[in-house]
């Protein structure tokens, strides 16, 4: 028997079990690309009452207003499963460069808009260009970082979202306070720019499956994900989804999707094998991905109207309050892996949905003078929540598919985020705009018809005179009675949104690990099972 020490020596870890020697530097650029995106967002917000205004914004309709955010969100959903296909096929690190140099030119154009119809298409060329960097940026993550470094890494890429909502309204807000409303787009310019010299400087590229491209696949792809998000926006903005514009775009975006499906199935150079959804963890994760984003959206973007409009705060102060829900993400992402490691992703799932449904549950108590800092607490605890909800999930999808397709699964699991996102928004909408208008009819029947529409609505009708001033004070306390009890039925929904979450992870997400497992492992126990094999196992 041989003594010599190399022989008994435990191997070496192979280099992709190693990772790359930059990694954690390259995490922070793609960070940094992903923040902006982020940022980006929730920037618009804090800005669209600037926007409206004819004299220090563009004097933007209702209907402006939104499309200035479903322009973004209608391209971007459209785009981003083919971005991700074609950045494994073309270089993940050649989608990245292209997708930050069209958000940059863009951003630059959008701030140099001079009628709501330029803004709106530039927005929707940034939407174009964050299609293109979102699957990058997590498929790269993918090919830089072990399996078993992956998931830790993957909960701080989760933060960065956290990171660039809280940024948002307090740059935006510090911004529109100081300049032109043209600035909270500039600022974009010069982090992309910078970015942009790191990342060709220090990502290495990486591609993912080669060979003949799916162009029926991704044209169906397409088709059927701006069909469907049409639909679902135009629903939300119109209240309604009896209209023929409403139903008849998202039939015929199913039918899309189902002519899709049936493509992918019966060709060799499919773009996503539909069989993975076979799989139940990655179809469990995919359905969690959408709903909370549905609940947790579809909420929230009401909540700035109540802090500004209802409460008065300022966009600084309105920023401010929001930094509490990045720090929640920035504090705990990074945390989800170990969590998870320890007691499941179940009990990690199960824990995170119901500070979630929780929440939703204390906003359905919020009154018109609820203390603002039990606001800010209550965007904390959901924060929380969702850094340990969304971490695990998407590991669950990237670790279900081979590293040559991570950019198909990166893009998959953003579109479930934007799509699950839209619908929120649309149908929570269509909730909080039908328990509003009947809420001030009853208490406020003189007002116009058109004024009834929403709380901007009425505001704006008491702004513009179309109501004798002496009526304009109880008008307004009336419109804000009526909006927060509007908001409440809202919340109830999004609570119910979170049980049926809690019912997928009960039911079909994995419970404590063992002791020998490993991070990746516990993180997304699907990971354990080589990706031919697994796949074969769907087919049977």
């Amino acid at each position: 028997m041989s003594t010599d020490p190399r022989t008994l020596a435990p191997p070496a870890p192979a280099p992709e079990d190693a990772g790359h020697p930059r990694r954690w530097a390259i995490l922070g650029l793609l960070v940094v690309s992903l923040i902006v995106t982020v940022l980006d967002n929730t920037v618009l917000n804090v800005a669209l009452k600037t926007l409206a205004d004819p004299v220090e914004g563009l004097g933007a309709s209702q209907s402006d207003l939104a499309w200035m955010i479903n322009s973004y969100t209608l391209v971007f959903a459209g785009l981003l499963f083919v971005c991700g296909v074609l950045g494994d096929r073309i270089g993940r690190k050649r989608m990245l460069v292209v997708g930050m140099v069209a958000f940059g030119l863009a951003s630059l154009g959008s701030a140099f808009a001079q009628n709501p119809d330029q803004l709106i298409a530039g927005r929707a060329l940034m939407g174009a260009g964050a299609a293109a960097m979102g699957p990058a940026t997590l498929s790269l993550l993918r090919a830089v970082f072990s399996e078993r470094e992956f998931p830790k890494a993957l909960g701080i890429w989760s933060g960065a979202v956290g990171i660039g909502g809280a940024l948002g309204p307090i740059v935006g807000g510090a911004l529109l306070e100081e300049f032109w409303w043209g600035s909270v787009f500039l600022i974009n310019v010069p982090i992309v720019a910078l970015g942009l010299v790191a990342i060709l400087w220090l990502v290495p590229e990486s591609k993912g499956r080669q060979g003949r491209p799916d162009l029926v696949g991704m044209a169906l792809s397409v088709v059927a994900l701006v069909l469907i998000t049409y639909g679902v926006i135009e629903a939300g903005d119109s209240g309604s989804w009896a209209g023929v514009e409403v139903w008849g775009t998202i039939a015929a975006g199913v039918a899309g999707l189902a002519g899709f499906v049936r493509w992918e199935l019966r060709t060799p150079h499919a773009s996503l094998d539909p069989r993975l959804f076979l799989d139940r963890r990655f179809a469990s994760a995919s359905a969690l991905i959408a709903l909370i984003f549905f609940a947790m959206l579809g909420l929230f973007f009401f909540m700035t109207f109540y802090i500004q409009l209802v409460r008065g705060l300022t966009p600084l102060q309105t920023g401010l309050m929001f930094l509490s829900f990045g720090a929640g993400m920035i504090v705990f992402s990074p945390l989800s892996s170990m969590f998870v490691k320890r007691f499941g992703t179940r009990a990690v799932g199960l824990a995170g949905l119901t500070l979630v449904g929780g929440v939703f549950l204390a906003i359905a108590q919020v009154g018109l003078d609820t203390p603002l800092w039990l606001i800010v607490v209550l965007m904390f605890l959901q924060s929380a929540g969702m850094a340990n909800l969304m971490p695990p999930a998407m590991n669950v999808m990237m670790q279900s598919v081979p590293r040559e397709q991570a950019g198909v699964a990166s893009a998959l699991s953003n579109t479930l985020r934007q799509v699950g996102g839209a619908l929120g928004v649309a149908v929570l909408g269509t909730v909080m705009a039908q328990a509003y208008q009947s809420r001030i009819a009853e208490v406020a029947p003189e007002l116009p018809e058109a004024a009834r529409a929403s709380l901007t609505a009425t505001y704006g009708a008491v702004t513009e005179g179309a109501v004798p001033p002496e009526a304009a004070e109880s008008l307004l306390a009336a419109a804000n009675v009526a909006f927060v009890d509007a908001m409440h039925t809202t919340a109830y929904v999004s609570a119910a949104v979170a049980l049926l979450g809690m019912i997928v992870v009960g039911r079909y997400f994995s419970g404590r690990p063992s002791r020998d497992d490993d991070g990746a492992r516990a993180g997304a126990d699907v990971s354990a099972v080589p990706a031919g094999e697994r796949q074969a196992k769907m087919v049977r």
